[in-house]
């Protein structure tokens, strides 16, 4: 299945273990060596309409992800395996 980031942006994340809606899909890690999508990121939700901050944002690998359908993206992993990326960790830009 080809898939565009457009596409992946309106797709719903549900972890298909406990039943949980994660988010929707903001933004994706590529790996630059071979080109390939490392994990999806979902952004932390905003607090107070973004006054009071946001929470973490939520980085799931694509080993993770059981089956990516029409409206959602099903994924498999334990609450506790759920790697949480910092707002503080940005990449540089990489064009410098």
């Amino acid at each position: 299945m080809v898939c565009s980031f457009s596409a992946l942006r309106n797709k719903e994340v549900v972890n298909v273990k406990t039943g949980e809606k994660i988010g929707f899909i903001d933004d994706l890690e590529l790996d630059s060596d071979s080109g390939r999508i490392t994990s999806l990121i979902i952004y932390g939700r905003s607090r107070a309409f973004g006054l009071m901050g946001r929470d973490e944002d939520i980085v799931v690998r694509c080993s993770d992800i059981e089956l990516i359908g029409e409206d959602t993206v099903l994924v498999r992993f334990e609450k506790d395996a759920i790697c949480i990326k910092s707002h503080n960790c940005r990449v540089e830009n990489l064009l410098k």
